[in-house]
C-alpha cells in the first residue's frame, strides 16, 4: 500500500508499508547438522528479519518463523569449541559466569545458534519480537508440523549452508 505522510514523505516520493494479509508470515524448517554456526546464523537472522522479501522494512515485522533441528550437531571453524567463551551475568557483584562453547553444547546446545542469531538483529523491542519466530530443538523432530513448514528456497541460502537437496546431490 503507498501512502503519503508529511511534506517530506511527498518530497521523497510514497513509502510502502508492509501489509499482513497476502504476506502472511511462511514457516521454514533447517537442519543444523554439520553446519558452520556463523554461517547458519546469518541466512536465519535474514530470513527471521524478513530481508529476503522484496517487500522489507525496517521499521515493521516482516519475517518468516525458522524451524532449527538437530542444533547440537552444529560446528565450528578451527578451534573454536575450546576458545569460544559465552558470558553470563547475574547483575550482582562478580556475578560473572563464563563457558566455553563446548560447555554449551553440553548444557543448552540451543542457546549457541540463539545468541548467534540474536548478535546479527537490532537490539529494540522488534528484535525481541523477531527472535520469537526462531523454535530451536536439538532432535529432528518439532511441534509444529501443523503449519506445514517448508525448506528455505534455494535464493536465501548461501553457497556455503548446505539445504538439504544439496546434500542428497553430494551423496550421489
Amino acid at each position: 500500500m503507498l501512502q503519503k505522510r508529511s511534506y517530506q514523505a511527498k518530497q521523497s516520493g510514497p513509502h510502502f508499508f508492509e501489509q499482513k494479509g497476502p504476506n502472511a508470515p511462511k514457516w521454514f524448517v533447517v537442519d543444523a547438522k554439520d553446519q558452520v554456526v556463523g554461517r547458519l546464523a546469518t541466512v536465519l537472522a535474514r530470513v527471521i528479519i524478513g530481508k529476503h522479501k522484496p517487500s522489507f522494512t525496517r521499521h515493521a515485522d516482516a519475517g518468516d518463523f525458522v524451524i532449527v533441528l538437530n542444533a547440537d550437531k552444529v560446528v565450528f571453524t578451527r578451534d573454536k569449541w575450546n576458545g569460544k567463551l559465552y558470558r553470563e551475568h547475574s547483575g550482582y557483584i562478580s556475578g560473572l559466569k563464563t563457558k566455553t562453547a563446548k560447555q554449551m553444547l553440553e548444557s543448552r546446545p540451543e542457546e549457541i545458534i540463539r545468541q548467534a542469531v540474536w548478535g546479527m538483529i537490532n537490539k529494540s523491542s522488534l528484535g525481541r519480537h523477531q527472535m520469537k519466530k526462531l523454535k530451536i530443538f536439538t532432535t529432528a523432530e518439532h511441534p509444529h508440523a501443523a503449519q506445514d513448514p517448508q525448506p528455505l528456497p534455494a535464493g536465501v541460502t548461501r553457497r556455503t549452508v548446505v539445504s538439504p537437496t544439496a546434500k542428497k546431490k553430494q551423496a550421489l
